[in-house]
């Protein structure tokens, strides 16, 4: 961890990867959230539908992915999982860096209420809260908080 990841587009080669930094990262940054989704269905999900369908970013180091960030359609930052020994590092300030250069006009995420980092991390980069659900509208039925920035 001695040198800078460099973040570029994902390719096909580098979905497992991918899915092995979103498995990690989940289950140690929301322990108590029920995943709507198997490991296997993530990795599948990855695969066939992220990386060759979404603009999907990667933090390469020396190799490794040890970072992704993936933009949707419009201002939405449909997720940012980082390997949990990266944490706290400035990869995720780099990520939001580069969303809100890809998406000048504006972004806007969705993150679990009790991501508690999430919240102080996104605050910290511009983010206002806009709405509070029951979480009845994501696959894991966890109430959750849409965040917009707005340059």
């Amino acid at each position: 961890m001695t040198t800078l990841p460099e973040i570029r587009r994902a390719a096909g080669a580098d979905a497992a990867a991918v899915a092995d930094v979103w498995l990690r990262s989940y289950t140690a940054a929301l322990p108590t959230v029920r995943r709507g989704k198997s490991d296997e269905e993530v990795r599948a999900y990855i695969a066939r539908v992220v990386v060759p369908l979404r603009e999907t970013w990667i933090a390469d180091s020396e190799g490794e992915v040890v970072g992704m960030m993936v933009l949707g359609d419009g201002p939405l930052l449909s997720q940012l999982y980082l390997d949990p020994a990266w944490r706290g590092k400035g990869l995720g300030d780099r990520f939001v860096a580069l969303a809100k250069q890809r998406r000048p006009a504006g972004l806007e995420l969705w993150t679990f209420q009790v991501n508690t980092p999430a919240h102080r991390f996104y605050l910290r980069h511009g983010f206002t809260e806009a709405e509070r659900t029951d979480g009845s509208a994501n696959e894991e039925r966890e109430p959750d908080i849409r965040y917009t920035w707005t340059p």
